[in-house]
Protein backbone atom coordinates (compact mmCIF):
# COMPACT_ATOMS: atom_id res chain seq x y z
CA UNK A 1 0.00 0.00 0.00
CA UNK A 2 1.29 3.33 -0.87
CA UNK A 3 2.02 5.59 1.63
CA UNK A 4 0.15 9.24 2.16
CA UNK A 5 2.65 10.40 4.08
CA UNK A 6 6.13 8.59 4.53
CA UNK A 7 8.38 11.65 5.96
CA UNK A 8 9.27 9.54 8.93
CA UNK A 9 10.90 6.67 6.64
CA UNK A 10 12.67 9.40 4.55
CA UNK A 11 13.82 11.11 7.42
CA UNK A 12 15.42 7.55 8.79
CA UNK A 13 16.98 7.26 5.59
CA UNK A 14 18.18 10.59 5.17
CA UNK A 15 16.31 11.81 2.48
CA UNK A 16 15.15 14.98 2.21
CA UNK A 17 11.95 15.85 4.05
CA UNK A 18 9.81 19.00 3.95
CA UNK A 19 9.29 19.22 7.68
CA UNK A 20 10.54 17.35 10.83
CA UNK A 21 8.36 14.31 11.00
CA UNK A 22 7.15 14.06 15.23
CA UNK A 23 5.48 11.39 16.84
CA UNK A 24 5.92 10.30 20.60
CA UNK A 25 6.72 7.26 22.73
CA UNK A 26 3.93 5.74 24.17
CA UNK A 27 1.56 8.08 22.54
CA UNK A 28 -0.89 5.31 22.80
CA UNK A 29 -2.13 5.11 26.28
CA UNK A 30 -2.94 6.75 29.61
CA UNK A 31 -3.16 10.65 28.15
CA UNK A 32 -6.06 9.61 25.89
CA UNK A 33 -9.50 9.45 27.43
CA UNK A 34 -10.30 7.48 24.46
CA UNK A 35 -7.31 4.62 25.26
CA UNK A 36 -9.10 4.61 28.98
CA UNK A 37 -12.52 3.80 28.00
CA UNK A 38 -11.22 1.20 26.25
CA UNK A 39 -9.05 -0.14 28.41
CA UNK A 40 -11.84 0.39 31.33
CA UNK A 41 -14.05 -2.07 29.17
CA UNK A 42 -11.45 -4.68 30.05
CA UNK A 43 -9.90 -6.54 32.58
CA UNK A 44 -6.74 -4.57 32.50
CA UNK A 45 -3.19 -4.12 30.33
CA UNK A 46 -2.63 -7.38 29.64
CA UNK A 47 -6.08 -8.07 28.10
CA UNK A 48 -5.51 -5.10 25.83
CA UNK A 49 -2.32 -6.20 24.56
CA UNK A 50 -3.28 -9.75 23.57
CA UNK A 51 -6.84 -8.82 21.88
CA UNK A 52 -5.36 -7.59 18.29
CA UNK A 53 -9.42 -5.49 17.58
CA UNK A 54 -8.50 -3.51 20.65
CA UNK A 55 -4.83 -3.11 20.50
CA UNK A 56 -5.61 -1.90 16.91
CA UNK A 57 -8.26 0.44 17.85
CA UNK A 58 -5.68 2.49 20.79
CA UNK A 59 -2.41 2.14 18.11
CA UNK A 60 -4.50 4.10 15.30
CA UNK A 61 -6.33 6.87 18.29
CA UNK A 62 -3.14 8.91 18.33
CA UNK A 63 -3.24 9.10 14.90
CA UNK A 64 -6.80 10.31 14.67
CA UNK A 65 -6.49 12.53 18.01
CA UNK A 66 -3.24 14.03 17.90
CA UNK A 67 -2.15 13.76 14.29
CA UNK A 68 1.10 12.37 14.59
CA UNK A 69 3.33 11.21 11.49
CA UNK A 70 3.51 7.57 12.77
CA UNK A 71 1.59 4.70 14.50
CA UNK A 72 3.80 2.44 16.88
CA UNK A 73 1.89 -1.26 17.54
CA UNK A 74 0.11 -0.72 21.10
CA UNK A 75 2.10 -3.86 22.91
CA UNK A 76 4.90 -4.31 25.42
CA UNK A 77 8.51 -5.38 25.47
CA UNK A 78 7.77 -8.25 27.96
CA UNK A 79 5.54 -10.30 25.71
CA UNK A 80 9.28 -12.14 24.34
CA UNK A 81 9.90 -13.71 28.18
CA UNK A 82 6.19 -14.55 28.42
CA UNK A 83 6.63 -16.44 25.18
CA UNK A 84 9.95 -17.97 26.11
CA UNK A 85 8.10 -19.01 29.45
CA UNK A 86 8.42 -16.70 31.51
CA UNK A 87 5.16 -14.94 31.95
CA UNK A 88 4.40 -11.44 33.81
CA UNK A 89 1.78 -9.66 35.25
CA UNK A 90 0.66 -5.93 35.21
CA UNK A 91 0.07 -4.84 38.75
CA UNK A 92 -1.32 -1.91 39.12
CA UNK A 93 0.74 1.43 40.20
CA UNK A 94 3.68 -1.20 40.42
CA UNK A 95 4.21 -2.45 37.29
CA UNK A 96 5.21 -5.26 35.57
CA UNK A 97 6.02 -8.51 38.15
CA UNK A 98 7.28 -11.85 37.43
CA UNK A 99 5.95 -14.44 39.29
CA UNK A 100 9.08 -16.85 38.28
CA UNK A 101 12.46 -15.76 37.58
CA UNK A 102 15.74 -16.92 36.42
CA UNK A 103 18.35 -17.96 39.30
CA UNK A 104 20.01 -20.83 37.80
CA UNK A 105 21.24 -22.47 34.38
CA UNK A 106 17.77 -24.87 35.00
CA UNK A 107 16.26 -22.16 34.55
CA UNK A 108 17.97 -20.60 31.60
CA UNK A 109 17.36 -24.21 29.97
CA UNK A 110 13.49 -24.22 30.29
CA UNK A 111 13.35 -21.35 28.12
CA UNK A 112 12.55 -21.49 24.66
CA UNK A 113 13.40 -19.56 21.17
CA UNK A 114 9.90 -17.89 20.71
CA UNK A 115 8.36 -18.03 17.55
CA UNK A 116 7.64 -14.73 16.46
CA UNK A 117 4.70 -15.81 14.28
CA UNK A 118 3.01 -18.49 16.27
CA UNK A 119 4.03 -17.49 19.95
CA UNK A 120 2.91 -13.85 19.63
CA UNK A 121 0.60 -14.24 16.82
CA UNK A 122 -1.51 -11.56 18.24
CA UNK A 123 0.88 -8.86 18.12
CA UNK A 124 1.12 -10.04 14.34
CA UNK A 125 -2.43 -10.05 14.31
CA UNK A 126 -2.86 -6.58 15.37
CA UNK A 127 -0.51 -5.05 13.35
CA UNK A 128 -2.31 -6.28 9.89
CA UNK A 129 -5.50 -4.90 11.63
CA UNK A 130 -3.80 -1.32 12.48
CA UNK A 131 -2.55 -1.60 8.93
CA UNK A 132 -6.04 -2.27 7.02
CA UNK A 133 -7.27 0.73 9.96
CA UNK A 134 -4.63 3.16 8.72
CA UNK A 135 -5.31 2.39 5.36
CA UNK A 136 -1.79 4.15 4.40
CA UNK A 137 -1.86 7.49 6.24
CA UNK A 138 1.03 7.18 7.97
CA UNK A 139 3.51 4.22 8.81
CA UNK A 140 3.17 1.75 11.45
CA UNK A 141 6.26 1.22 14.41
CA UNK A 142 7.22 -2.02 15.14
CA UNK A 143 9.20 -2.88 18.60
CA UNK A 144 10.33 -4.65 20.91
CA UNK A 145 13.10 -4.47 24.00
CA UNK A 146 16.78 -4.80 24.01
CA UNK A 147 17.77 -8.35 25.31
CA UNK A 148 20.06 -6.70 28.33
CA UNK A 149 16.56 -4.68 29.24
CA UNK A 150 14.14 -8.07 29.37
CA UNK A 151 16.49 -10.57 30.75
CA UNK A 152 17.02 -7.51 33.48
CA UNK A 153 13.33 -8.26 34.21
CA UNK A 154 13.51 -11.46 34.07
CA UNK A 155 16.50 -11.96 36.68
CA UNK A 156 14.79 -8.92 38.95
CA UNK A 157 11.68 -10.17 38.76
CA UNK A 158 10.30 -6.20 38.92
CA UNK A 159 11.36 -2.73 38.01
CA UNK A 160 13.74 -1.45 40.14
CA UNK A 161 15.93 2.14 40.94
CA UNK A 162 19.14 -0.17 40.78
CA UNK A 163 18.51 -3.46 39.27
CA UNK A 164 21.25 -4.93 41.56
CA UNK A 165 19.81 -8.73 40.95
CA UNK A 166 20.25 -8.71 37.11
CA UNK A 167 23.72 -6.68 37.31
CA UNK A 168 25.37 -8.71 39.97
CA UNK A 169 24.32 -11.66 37.50
CA UNK A 170 26.92 -10.28 35.15
CA UNK A 171 29.51 -10.26 37.41
CA UNK A 172 28.42 -13.98 39.27
CA UNK A 173 27.40 -15.76 35.98
CA UNK A 174 28.31 -14.25 32.97
CA UNK A 175 28.70 -17.47 30.71
CA UNK A 176 25.00 -17.99 31.85
CA UNK A 177 23.84 -14.39 31.03
CA UNK A 178 25.23 -14.97 27.80
CA UNK A 179 23.49 -17.96 27.68
CA UNK A 180 20.41 -16.50 28.47
CA UNK A 181 20.76 -13.09 26.40
CA UNK A 182 21.69 -15.17 23.30
CA UNK A 183 18.39 -16.99 23.63
CA UNK A 184 16.41 -13.61 24.37
CA UNK A 185 18.00 -12.46 21.29
CA UNK A 186 17.41 -15.20 18.45
CA UNK A 187 13.43 -14.64 19.94
CA UNK A 188 13.57 -11.29 19.22
CA UNK A 189 14.56 -11.15 15.81
CA UNK A 190 11.70 -13.80 15.04
CA UNK A 191 9.44 -11.54 16.53
CA UNK A 192 10.74 -8.52 14.88
CA UNK A 193 11.02 -10.26 11.44
CA UNK A 194 7.53 -11.14 11.86
CA UNK A 195 6.55 -7.70 12.60
CA UNK A 196 7.70 -6.73 9.28
CA UNK A 197 6.76 -9.90 7.37
CA UNK A 198 3.20 -8.38 8.74
CA UNK A 199 3.57 -4.47 7.49
CA UNK A 200 5.56 -2.60 10.42
CA UNK A 201 7.24 -0.08 8.10
CA UNK A 202 10.34 0.86 10.81
CA UNK A 203 11.26 -0.68 14.04
CA UNK A 204 12.52 0.63 17.28
CA UNK A 205 14.74 -1.52 19.90
CA UNK A 206 14.14 -0.06 23.53
CA UNK A 207 16.93 -0.46 25.89
CA UNK A 208 15.21 1.04 28.89
CA UNK A 209 17.66 0.15 31.52
CA UNK A 210 20.94 1.01 29.18
CA UNK A 211 22.29 3.54 31.56
CA UNK A 212 22.22 1.37 34.86
CA UNK A 213 25.15 -0.42 33.50
CA UNK A 214 29.04 0.44 32.86
CA UNK A 215 30.47 0.96 30.11
CA UNK A 216 32.45 -2.15 29.45
CA UNK A 217 29.40 -4.26 30.42
CA UNK A 218 27.38 -2.40 28.25
CA UNK A 219 29.57 -3.13 25.62
CA UNK A 220 29.39 -6.68 26.53
CA UNK A 221 26.00 -7.78 27.55
CA UNK A 222 24.03 -5.23 26.05
CA UNK A 223 25.60 -3.66 22.44
CA UNK A 224 26.85 -6.79 21.17
CA UNK A 225 22.78 -8.44 21.14
CA UNK A 226 21.39 -5.25 19.71
CA UNK A 227 24.10 -5.53 17.40
CA UNK A 228 22.75 -8.75 16.04
CA UNK A 229 19.26 -7.54 16.04
CA UNK A 230 20.20 -5.11 13.37
CA UNK A 231 22.57 -7.10 11.54
CA UNK A 232 19.40 -9.86 10.82
CA UNK A 233 16.49 -7.41 9.98
CA UNK A 234 17.76 -4.86 6.95
CA UNK A 235 14.50 -4.94 5.70
CA UNK A 236 13.21 -1.45 7.41
CA UNK A 237 14.98 0.92 8.99
CA UNK A 238 16.01 0.51 12.67
CA UNK A 239 16.04 2.64 15.45
CA UNK A 240 18.11 1.61 18.84
CA UNK A 241 16.56 4.31 21.57
CA UNK A 242 19.34 3.17 24.85
CA UNK A 243 18.38 5.39 27.48
CA UNK A 244 20.76 6.71 29.96
CA UNK A 245 23.89 5.47 27.57
CA UNK A 246 25.61 8.71 26.49
CA UNK A 247 28.80 7.13 27.60
CA UNK A 248 28.32 4.80 24.75
CA UNK A 249 27.03 6.89 21.57
CA UNK A 250 29.82 6.70 19.25
CA UNK A 251 29.76 2.63 19.73
CA UNK A 252 25.98 2.57 19.11
CA UNK A 253 26.79 5.44 16.24
CA UNK A 254 28.74 2.54 14.64
CA UNK A 255 25.66 -0.10 14.88
CA UNK A 256 23.63 -1.25 11.53
CA UNK A 257 20.93 1.08 12.38
CA UNK A 258 19.35 3.86 10.38
CA UNK A 259 17.93 6.14 14.02
CA UNK A 260 19.41 6.46 17.24
CA UNK A 261 17.17 7.98 20.12
CA UNK A 262 18.46 10.69 22.41
CA UNK A 263 16.60 10.64 25.76
CA UNK A 264 16.39 14.44 26.99
CA UNK A 265 19.90 14.29 29.05
CA UNK A 266 21.55 14.03 25.96
CA UNK A 267 23.02 17.12 24.65
CA UNK A 268 21.99 17.53 20.97
CA UNK A 269 25.38 18.73 19.54
CA UNK A 270 27.34 16.28 20.92
CA UNK A 271 25.64 12.97 20.37
CA UNK A 272 25.75 14.46 16.48
CA UNK A 273 29.61 14.14 16.95
CA UNK A 274 29.39 10.96 18.40
CA UNK A 275 27.22 9.31 16.46
CA UNK A 276 28.23 10.69 13.36
CA UNK A 277 26.13 12.07 10.15
CA UNK A 278 25.17 9.11 8.95
CA UNK A 279 22.54 8.44 11.02
CA UNK A 280 19.21 10.21 11.73
CA UNK A 281 18.42 11.07 15.46
CA UNK A 282 15.32 10.71 17.10
CA UNK A 283 14.25 12.88 20.40
CA UNK A 284 14.50 14.34 22.63
CA UNK A 285 12.23 16.59 24.56
CA UNK A 286 12.14 16.50 28.39
CA UNK A 287 8.91 15.13 29.01
CA UNK A 288 8.33 17.88 31.60
CA UNK A 289 8.29 20.19 29.38
CA UNK A 290 5.00 19.63 28.08
CA UNK A 291 3.75 20.31 31.79
CA UNK A 292 4.66 23.97 30.82
CA UNK A 293 2.87 26.94 29.54
CA UNK A 294 1.26 26.44 25.53
CA UNK A 295 3.75 29.73 25.37
CA UNK A 296 6.74 27.43 27.14
CA UNK A 297 6.11 24.16 25.14
CA UNK A 298 6.32 26.11 21.87
CA UNK A 299 9.41 27.89 23.20
CA UNK A 300 11.02 24.66 24.47
CA UNK A 301 9.90 22.48 21.30
CA UNK A 302 11.67 25.43 18.58
CA UNK A 303 14.59 25.53 20.39
CA UNK A 304 15.00 21.65 20.01
CA UNK A 305 14.42 21.90 16.51
CA UNK A 306 16.68 24.22 15.88
CA UNK A 307 19.55 22.16 18.05
CA UNK A 308 18.83 19.44 15.31
CA UNK A 309 18.40 21.59 11.98
CA UNK A 310 16.25 20.63 9.01
CA UNK A 311 17.49 17.21 8.21
CA UNK A 312 18.02 13.30 9.45
CA UNK A 313 16.00 14.36 12.58
CA UNK A 314 12.77 12.86 14.09
CA UNK A 315 11.29 15.20 16.68
CA UNK A 316 9.67 12.78 19.93
CA UNK A 317 10.29 13.23 23.44
CA UNK A 318 13.59 12.24 25.49
CA UNK A 319 11.44 9.45 26.92
CA UNK A 320 7.43 8.18 26.54
CA UNK A 321 5.09 11.11 27.32
CA UNK A 322 3.61 10.81 31.25
CA UNK A 323 0.76 9.56 32.02
CA UNK A 324 -1.19 12.89 33.65
CA UNK A 325 0.44 15.31 30.69
CA UNK A 326 -2.56 17.04 29.15
CA UNK A 327 -3.60 16.11 25.71
CA UNK A 328 -3.72 19.55 24.80
CA UNK A 329 -0.23 20.25 25.48
CA UNK A 330 0.88 17.18 23.60
CA UNK A 331 -1.16 18.35 20.64
CA UNK A 332 0.85 21.79 21.36
CA UNK A 333 4.05 20.46 21.04
CA UNK A 334 3.38 18.31 17.52
CA UNK A 335 1.60 21.40 15.99
CA UNK A 336 4.81 23.33 16.62
CA UNK A 337 6.94 20.68 15.15
CA UNK A 338 4.37 20.64 12.18
CA UNK A 339 4.65 24.45 11.66
CA UNK A 340 8.21 25.28 12.24
CA UNK A 341 10.15 26.65 9.64
CA UNK A 342 13.89 25.80 9.46
CA UNK A 343 14.19 29.14 6.88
Amino acid sequence: MQLKNDLILRAARGEKTERTPVWMMRQAGRILPEYRAVRNSLSGFIELVKTPQFAAEVTVQPVDILGVDAAIIFSDILVIPEAMGCPYEMVEKRGPTFPKTIKTEKDIDELRVADGETDLGYVIEAIKLTNKELAGRVPLIGFAGAPWTLFSYMVEGSGSKTFSKARGFLYTEPALAHKALEKITQSTISYLKAQVKAGAHMLQIFDSWAGVLPPQHYREFSLTYIRKICEAIPEVPVTVFAKGAFFALDEIGQLPCATVGLDWNMDVAESRAKVGASKTLQGNLDPCALYGSFAEIEKATKGMLKAFGSQRHIANLGHGVYPDTDPEKVKCFIETVKEYNHG
